[in-house]
């Protein structure tokens, strides 16, 4: 990990911890648990990290239950790129 985002390690960890305990059917689900992310499209998801200092884009496949990391980045990178493209 680059020393610069040494911050968000702990708060990515966290992250990762509690989505191996859950079980998402669906968005709404998502919202529930975290208020403050961001549904884009029918799989892609937006999470707020350390403080919403960092953004974290996910797609998530609900029938088999797999979430795949497409983004982490600086809320300034994540402002350059076009969600849609990944």
């Amino acid at each position: 990990m680059n020393p610069q985002y040494s911050d968000s390690k702990s708060a990515l960890e966290s992250w990762h911890k509690e989505v191996l305990k859950l079980d998402w059917s669906t968005p709404n689900e998502i919202k529930q648990m975290y208020r403050s992310a961001s549904i884009v499209g029918d799989e892609k998801v937006v999470f707020n990290i350390a403080g919403n200092k960092y953004r974290l884009i996910v797609t998530i496949n609900y029938y088999a239950k797999i979430v795949f990391i497409k983004f982490i980045g600086t809320h300034k990178q994540y402002d350059k790129i076009d969600i849609k493209d990944l």
